[in-house]
């Protein structure tokens, strides 16, 4: 795929300047590169004209409230690596209900965003009758070639052409509806099949996401509800803390102590079954590498694959779900331990997210940020070792890990902390349980012989048994796919309609 559809001028003329109104700006000069002159614009998809009805509304911070059953959406919930909003306490805010104001969002509903991250596309995954969206939100009337916009949209054709259309400023960019004259080429060659090829693949992708967000949901729920019908005959009580266990924790933070900390703790400490600290769950402790250039000397960085460099997993890309989001490399002459299959990163820094590495790529490292839990043959299984990446994210995601962070930006869990990360321990069929919804081992993804009338029921049936791993691994083969297909169809190519 081309690095950049954009081309920057040289030089401009006094003449142009002139037709540009006298602007400076060097945006308003680069021209969009794109061999096929055959296009729509994304104005001509809609189904009828934006109306100020499609925007949403703004409702101001002081309406924020704790807790509520109608939410405020953000455009924090639309991220670059994903189709599906991200729904999360930052991105969906609970608001006071008698500002709210139905929107009646449908699943298969297309939000755009026209000022921060401007020109970030998100498909609806379900009906949201309590949610409604931000005033820099637009809900897009789109009837035919849904898919097929979608994916141009989340496509760099598309964002390239609109960074340069929206001048950069100091604050938040703002988009209005440029968006709706930016250019989405159409295949000039086999052009019904081209058209429906990129649909089937987006849909796909979209299918696969929706299945890991259920997975990673159910597997919440599992631990949740084990912890809740297993626990002994005892009811929390909160007692502030005493001097012999303020010594023996060593910490004087007052979060570590409160209310809310030791409730949510309890149901794992008056677990029926135990709990063992994470120390004693048999894993190794591997501190990540620091990747200072003062130590490795020589590094060079590249958000593409090349040949001899290293993969990097960092905390920042690690989703919530236990994916990875994008891959860095860098290169480096200094030899740097790897992560092997099986291995736990968890983020000690800022994010508290981790995964399960679980590809054979044997020249992925991460950095000082993730630590890596490594099982011991023996002691700890793979779905055990699964099992407690899973109670772990549980912890992150209730407020636990929030609540035994030491430091600013987001906290820092440092290993000396470990022995108080308790984890409840699950009958082995339990941790089987959980292990299958995120990860399926030998499990084959054979799609090469389809045609663009079977696929999406032959995937379908692949989904049904795949874990979140599994999902992620084949949505991003299609993801790539998918690029290399509008890639084509911009530098106005043939595309062969196969799965290969």
């Amino acid at each position: 795929m081309n690095d950049s559809y954009i081309r920057t001028p040289e030089s401009i003329s006094i003449k142009s300047i002139e037709e540009k109104g006298y602007t400076l700006s060097s945006s308003q000069y680069m021209d969009l590169i794109m061999p096929n002159k055959n296009y729509k614009l994304v104005g001509d998809f809609l189904s009828r004209p934006l109306k100020r009805s499609d925007l949403g509304i703004e409702v101001g911070s002081i309406n924020y409230i704790g807790q509520s059953p109608f939410y405020f959406l953000r455009t924090k919930a639309f991220q670059s690596y994903s189709f599906l909003p991200e729904i999360t306490p930052e991105s969906a805010l609970p608001v006071m209900p008698s500002v709210f104001v139905k929107q009646n969002l449908k699943e298969g509903d297309l939000l755009i965003s026209k000022d921060s991250n401007i020109g970030e596309i998100v498909i609806l995954d379900k009906d949201y009758p309590n949610l409604m969206t931000s005033s820099a939100i637009y809900k897009l009337p789109v009837n035919e070639h849904k898919y097929y916009l979608l994916a141009f949209i989340k496509h760099q054709i598309f964002r390239e052409q609109l960074d340069f259309m929206v001048p950069k400023g100091a604050t938040i960019r703002h988009a209005k509806t440029m968006f709706l004259d930016c250019k989405i080429p159409i295949p000039n060659k086999n052009t019904k099949e081209a058209m429906l090829f990129v649909e089937v693949l987006t849909q796909a992708i979209i299918n696969k996401e929706k299945l890991i967000q259920q997975r990673h949901n159910q597997i919440l729920d599992i631990i949740k509800l084990e912890l809740a019908n297993n626990q002994k005959n005892k009811k929390f009580r909160f007692e502030f803390p005493s001097l012999n266990e303020l010594e023996l924790n060593n910490r004087l933070d007052a979060t570590f102590y409160s209310e809310k900390h030791k409730s949510l703790m309890f149901p794992t400490l008056n677990y029926k079954n135990g709990y063992l600290p994470l120390t004693e769950q048999g894993l190794e402790l591997k501190p990540g590498p620091s990747l200072e250039i003062r130590l490795l000397g020589t590094r060079i960085d590249s958000d593409k694959y090349i040949k001899g460099f290293y993969r990097l997993v960092t905390p920042k890309q690690i989703l919530n779900n236990g994916t990875v989001k994008n891959y860095e490399y860098i290169g480096t002459p200094k030899e740097i331990p790897t992560i092997q299959y099986g291995d736990i990163l968890f983020g000690e820094s800022g994010t508290g997210r981790s995964m399960v590495h679980l590809d054979n790529d044997n020249n992925t490292i991460n950095n000082a940020h993730a630590h890596i839990l490594r099982p011991i043959k023996g002691k700890c299984s793979l779905n055990k070792a699964i099992t407690v990446r899973c109670i772990m994210q549980y912890y992150k995601e209730i407020g636990i890990i929030d609540c035994i962070t030491v430091g600013g930006s987001g906290g820092h869990l440092s290993p000396s902390y470990f022995d108080r990360v308790y984890i409840p321990t699950f009958p082995d069929d339990l941790q089987n349980k959980i292990a299958e919804l995120y990860h399926k081992p030998n499990l084959k993804y054979n799609v090469e012989k389809c045609t663009l009338k079977n696929f999406l029921d032959t995937d379908l049936k692949y989904n049904k048994t795949a874990g979140i791993y599994e999902l992620n691994k084949t949505a991003t083969l299609l993801k790539e796919k998918l690029n290399f297909v509008i890639d084509n169809i911009v530098n106005d190519k043939l595309v062969k309609t196969d799965f290969a």
